[in-house]
């Protein structure tokens, strides 16, 4: 492929069809032996992993439940630090990252592998296999970050599946590109332990959580996790200063009872503030979960409603292409400040932090 074509590729957020004039994709067995953070050792060379709630017990030759971490002969290492399986420039709006440097592109990289099991997971193919399963491209972290800034993304997204589980390449490739002043962001679920997290927190200059839902029974049964783990993760984002922005998919039958979504609006301004956007994004049919329909936009919009009227000042409506919430509003004077259709802005009514319009600050990461 040429640069010229590779450049063409940008504004459209897609995959990258082909980088071997970068790196050759390999097949397993090259998987990485890199040893792992945040574990410790055990009686009889078992290891104990520190990353997520887990706390998975793992024996010599065995894996943690993510499947991308094993116990080798004691030493728990990450296969699949350097190997990422997908690597694309997106637009930050598709993570989504509505008050994130709007309109920049995001160098997203991802491995195999994650920590839950979400039965609506809509990048299975890669987040539910072995690492060995799937093809993979050999990039330390170096090149990845020289990546980026060799095609002018100002942004690395690490996204897709569940960046947590490759922790390690995450924090290396992060170093390199802050170096080169390129920011950072996680797409995450954020089933993490606070150690681990803290250390990631102080790498990113964005966050994005996506927040299952507000119970801890659709936790336990749809996506193989806990809820407390994820809402104290979204309590210690919010207290880094780090810019912070949460998603919610909305799936019919299973966490779209208004009752709860008001209980998760009113925790949410009592513990993070009124400032951190909410996305109400829309399920399509996915995964496991192919017997649902997709959630009517009606549902979507008495969820913005409700989060709106406790409180929080900017919700928006997510997979409904040119929806009027799609677009940043002012809270005081009510015009639109960033007005989207999909992925592209049509209007950018934001100077110096603030509404062109009445003056009034709008938090977000601006430049």
């Amino acid at each position: 492929m040429k640069r010229r074509d590779f450049l063409k590729l940008l504004g459209a957020g897609l995959v990258i069809p082909s980088l071997e004039f970068e790196a050759e994709a390999k097949n397993a067995p090259d998987l990485s032996h890199h040893e792992a953070r945040y574990y410790e050792k055990l009686p009889d060379r078992r290891v104990r992993c520190l990353l997520c709630p887990r706390l998975c017990i793992v024996g010599d030759k065995e894996r943690g439940y993510c499947g991308v971490r094993e116990n080798q002969g004691g030493k728990y290492v990450s296969l699949v630090y350097g190997r990422p399986v997908t690597l694309a420039i997106d637009p930050i709006e598709k993570k989504p990252l509505f008050h994130f440097l709007p309109g920049r592109k995001a160098f997203s990289i991802a491995t195999a592998g994650c920590n839950v099991n979400c039965k609506f997971c809509q990048n299975w193919e890669i987040s539910q296999v072995r690492p060995e399963q799937v093809r993979f491209y050999k990039i330390p972290p170096g090149q990845t970050a020289q990546l980026a800034y060799k095609y002018a993304a100002p942004i690395i997204a690490y996204t897709y599946s569940e960046p947590i589980i490759f922790v390690e390449y995450m924090l290396d490739t992060a170093s390199f590109a802050t170096r080169l002043g390129i920011r950072n962001v996680i797409i995450t679920g954020a089933h993490v332990r606070p150690k681990p997290w803290k250390d990631i927190l102080a790498a990113m200059d964005g966050v994005k959580i996506d927040l299952k839902a507000f119970t801890e029974e659709f936790y336990r049964k749809i996506v193989r996790g806990n809820l407390k783990p994820v809402l104290d993760a979204i309590v210690m984002a919010a207290e880094s200063g780090k810019w912070l922005e949460i998603v919610y998919l909305v799936i019919p039958g299973l966490n779209d009872n208004m009752k709860d979504i008001k209980r998760m609006s009113r925790w949410m301004v009592k513990n993070i503030g009124p400032d951190v956007p909410v996305h109400f994004s829309r399920f399509f049919p996915m995964y496991l979960l192919k017997n649902l329909p997709s959630t009517p936009v009606r549902t979507l919009e008495r969820a913005r409603e409700v989060a709106m009227g406790e409180g929080i000042k900017f919700v928006y409506v997510g997979n409904v292409p040119g929806h009027p919430a799609e677009t940043t509003y002012c809270p005081k004077c009510k015009r639109a400040l960033i007005k989207r259709v999909g992925y592209e802005i049509k209007e950018f009514n934001i100077k110096h932090g603030k509404c062109k319009f009445c003056g009034e600050k709008i938090p977000g990461v601006w430049s």
